[in-house]
C-alpha cells in the first residue's frame, strides 16, 4: 500500500493480502471494518469516496492493522470492541470475544425473571463481562457478582461495566468457577464456561485456536468437566426455586441431560442453526 493510497486501493490491497493469508471468505469485508477503524469513518463513507486518500497516519494504522489479520488475529481484537445484545464492549486476547450465540443465555435468563424483582445472580467465568453487563442492563433491580479465575479478565470486564455505568450493580470477584462465594445465595447462576474437549483443538479455526485465550475455550478431556464441577456447586449456592442457565457446545445435550436429572423444568434452547446451545434447569423448591 503505497504513500496516498486510496479507500478503492487500500481495500483491494489488503483484500488480497488476507486472500493469500487463506483468509477467503471475510477478506473484503475484514478490509473494509480494518480501514472503517482506521480512518474512523462508517462504511457509507467509504462506499461514497472510494478516491478519498489516506493520510499518513490513516495508511500505517490500516497497515498495522491488516498485518496483523494476516496472522488470523480476530477483528475484535485489532479493533478493541464487539458489540453484544446492543452494547458495545472491550475485548482483547485476555477475554474469549463473545459470540452471538450467547445472546440466547441470556435471553433465556431475561425470560425467567421479572423486571420489578430484586434478584442476586451470579455470572461465572464472566470473561469480558458480556453477560453480566447484559443482564444488569435489563434487569436494574439485580445484583450481580461476576466471577473468573482470570485477573486480566476480571479487570477488562471492570472497564466494560464501569463504561455502561454498572459498578454499583456489579461486583467482580477472584473465583475457580463458585468456590469464593460458596456460602453465599443466589437466585440465579449463568454461565458460559469452557466446554471444548481438549483433542478437538486441531479442528477449530486458526483465528481462535491460536489468539483466544485457551483457559476460557477448553474443559479436559471430554469436554464436560467444567459442568461436572460447576452444577454441584450451583446447586449449594441456589435458592430453593433458583434458576441455572448454562451454555452448552455441540452435541452435549445428553451429557447435560444425565448431570441435571434431579432437577426440575428442564429445558434446552436451540440456537439459530437449531443445535442445542443454553440448557436451563430449575432447582426443586
Amino acid at each position: 500500500m503505497p504513500s496516498g493510497s486510496s479507500i478503492r486501493t487500500s481495500i483491494a490491497d489488503a483484500r488480497a493480502r488476507f486472500e493469500h493469508a487463506d483468509i477467503h471468505t471475510s477478506a473484503h469485508m475484514d478490509a473494509e471494518l480494518l480501514l472503517m477503524h482506521a480512518i474512523q469513518k462508517p462504511r457509507a463513507f467509504l462506499l461514497a469516496n472510494p478516491d478519498y486518500v489516506l493520510s499518513e497516519d490513516e495508511l500505517q494504522r490500516f497497515q498495522r492493522s491488516v498485518s496483523r489479520r494476516e496472522l488470523h488475529e480476530p477483528i475484535q481484537y485489532i479493533t478493541g470492541e464487539v458489540d453484544f445484545y446492543g452494547l458495545s464492549l472491550c475485548v482483547d486476547n485476555r477475554v474469549l470475544i463473545p459470540r452471538p450465540e450467547t445472546e440466547h443465555l441470556v435471553e433465556s435468563v431475561l425470560e425467567r425473571t421479572a423486571m420489578d424483582k430484586p434478584l442476586r445472580i451470579a455470572d461465572v467465568g464472566t470473561g469480558s463481562g458480556a453477560i453480566a453487563i447484559a443482564i444488569a442492563v435489563h434487569r436494574p433491580l439485580a445484583n450481580v457478582i461476576a466471577l473468573d479465575i482470570s485477573s486480566g479478565a476480571l479487570e477488562l470486564a471492570a472497564r466494560n461495566a464501569k463504561h455502561h455505568g454498572l459498578t454499583d450493580q456489579i461486583r467482580f470477584l477472584a473465583s475457580d468457577l463458585l468456590v469464593e462465594v460458596k456460602t453465599e445465595q443466589f437466585d440465579i447462576v449463568v454461565s458460559n464456561p469452557p466446554y471444548i474437549a481438549n483433542e478437538e483443538g486441531p479442528t477449530l479455526s486458526r483465528q481462535v485456536r491460536e489468539h483466544e485465550p485457551s483457559v476460557a475455550l477448553f474443559a479436559g478431556s471430554s469436554g464436560h468437566e467444567i459442568y461436572e464441577r460447576l452444577i454441584p456447586q450451583a446447586k449449594a449456592v441456589l435458592n430453593p426455586g433458583g434458576w441455572l442457565a448454562l451454555e452448552i457446545g455441540f452435541g452435549q445435550q445428553g451429557a447435560l441431560s444425565r448431570l441435571l436429572e434431579d432437577w426440575s423444568e428442564l429445558s434446552f434452547i436451540d440456537d439459530l442453526q437449531g443445535m442445542p446451545r443454553v440448557v436451563c434447569a430449575r432447582l426443586p423448591r
